[in-house]
């Protein structure tokens, strides 16, 4: 069942750069997007209109967005929690938006003060004004294996937080492991209880490499003919609730999987391996990803 091309859905400008503890000035947040504009890649999440109170690492969101030189074919979707974020995107051009909930009602309560429930209610405003734009609409659904409070979550409860999203009007669905604690036999039980109602062409998947089963988690998908996968150029990010860890698995890591496989991407490893490492710079570190530190190591101290 695996597929003979991938999608692979360029997270790093906005859910990598938003977990990060410093602030990254917006031209270099710009120039990273329109490095990733000429790597092949067709889908990059460019930022966030969140509260600046709250996420300030987003408070560019619109400076960000007029600043990018938008590459024909590609789509540069942003995240918009409720009305008010979505508005403030459509002016900014985007065309396509995404809403987050969770499969855990606490992790709910926690990150966006409402349960389950009330976050979908909420969404509908976003979800109403988005078919009357034309614009389309992603869901993403968070702790989709385990939760920082709760613990193991159950595949039932992630499949009927993803079919609600479907039902509302979103296109595809993208199912996290938010923190990072799934092994293949997790995503193995996930997508066979997910996929009783939910085709895998519309879905994707959306890893954190925190115990380093990412790559693994990724190629069991495939098998069940899974063909979207959220990750972050040079590993951006980190995982607030396991302090330390890594955060987003690395795009590079996946192509490199992928390239091995001899499945399509349309990527180019080693202009994103540049952009990985032109981010990296801006942050004054090297790339957490293997494959960016293989292809070109970091030059060594005198």
């Amino acid at each position: 069942m695996r597929p003979s091309h991938v999608t692979l859905y360029e997270v790093g400008p906005r859910d990598g750069l938003q977990a990060e503890a410093q602030i990254v000035d917006t031209n270099d947040k710009i120039a990273l997007i329109d490095a990733l504009s000429q790597t092949g890649l067709r889908h990059i999440e460019a930022t966030s209109f969140v509260s600046k109170k709250w996420v300030p690492q987003m408070a560019d969101a619109a400076e960000v967005m007029v600043g990018i030189t938008r590459a024909n074919g590609i789509d540069y979707p942003v995240l918009t929690p409720n009305l008010q974020g979505y508005e403030a995107a459509r002016d900014a051009g985007a065309t396509t938006v995404a809403i987050f909930g969770a499969a855990s009602e606490t992790f709910s309560q926690r990150n966006i003060n409402c349960s389950i429930d009330e976050s979908l209610e909420r969404f509908r405003f976003v979800m109403d004004r988005a078919m009357s734009d034309g614009v389309k609409v992603r869901g993403y659904v968070s702790c989709v294996v385990g939760c920082p409070y709760e613990g193991r979550i159950s595949p039932k409860a992630v499949t009927s937080v993803a079919q609600k999203m479907l039902q509302m009007g979103c296109y595809e669905i993208s199912l996290g492991d938010t923190i990072g604690v799934a092994t293949p036999a997790d995503i193995s039980r996930l997508l066979d209880q997910v996929m009783t109602l939910i085709p895998s062409e519309r879905l994707a998947l959306h890893c954190h490499d925190t115990y380093g089963q990412a790559l693994a988690n990724i190629l069991t998908a495939l098998d069940f003919g899974v063909s979207i996968f959220d990750a972050s150029v040079g590993g951006l990010g980190g995982c607030p609730y396991a302090p330390g860890a890594s955060g987003n698995v690395a795009t590079e890591d996946v192509l490199y999987m992928l390239n091995g496989l001899g499945i399509e991407t349309g990527v180019d490893i080693t202009k994103l391996v540049d952009a990985a490492w032109q981010i990296s710079d801006a942050l004054g570190r090297p790339p957490r990803s293997k494959v960016s530190n293989a292809i070109r190591p970091p030059a060594l101290e005198a």
